[in-house]
C-alpha cells in the first residue's frame, strides 16, 4: 500500500511543485520486536529502504520523503493486546515512562509535513519515547 500510494501521489506533487511525502513504519523496523512478527518488521524495514530512496530520487524535484517509526501507541488495539502485566513489563523499557498518545505522532507528522522541516528528507523520524535511543546506548555498554 505504500508503494503504490507513492507510486501514484508522487506524480501529483512533482506536478503541483513538490510537497511532502509522510510513510509511516515502526519502531521494529529499526531494533526487532520482543515477539516473533516477522511479516510485520520486514514490511516495515522495506517501507524505511522504500522512503529514503523515493526521498533521494525526487529531492532535486522539490518532493520530500520521509519515514515516521512511532514506539508503542496508547490506543484500543494495544489495550486488547497487553493486559496491565504486560503493559507494565513493557513500559520499563520506555524511557518517558509511558506509551506516546495518538496526538504526540500527528504532531510529529504535522512537523514533517510543514515548511519547518524543509531540510528533513530521506530519513527515519522516530517518535518512540526514547526506546530506541535507550537501546543503542545499552548496545554501547
Amino acid at each position: 500500500s505504500v508503494f503504490l500510494c507513492c507510486k501514484h501521489g508522487i506524480p501529483h506533487l512533482l506536478e503541483s511543485g513538490g510537497g511532502s511525502v509522510i510513510n509511516t513504519a515502526s519502531l521494529v523496523a529499526a531494533m526487532g520486536s520482543a515477539a516473533s512478527q516477522i511479516a510485520y518488521t520486514a514490511s516495515k524495514g522495506g517501507v524505511l529502504a522504500l522512503s529514503r530512496e523515493l526521498g533521494v530520487e525526487f529531492a532535486k524535484r522539490g518532493v520530500r520523503v520521509n519515514a515516521i517509526s512511532p514506539g508503542p501507541v496508547e490506543t484500543p488495539l494495544l489495550a486488547e493486546l497487553f493486559d496491565p502485566d504486560e503493559k507494565a513489563r513493557r513500559l520499563v523499557h520506555v524511557p518517558r515512562g509511558y506509551f506516546g498518545a495518538p496526538m504526540e505522532i500527528a504532531e510529529a507528522v504535522a512537523f514533517l509535513a510543514s515548511d519547518a522541516a524543509s531540510y528533513v528528507n530521506a530519513t527515519d523520524f522516530k517518535v518512540d519515547g526514547g526506546i530506541h535511543g535507550a537501546y543503542v546506548t545499552a548496545l554501547d555498554e
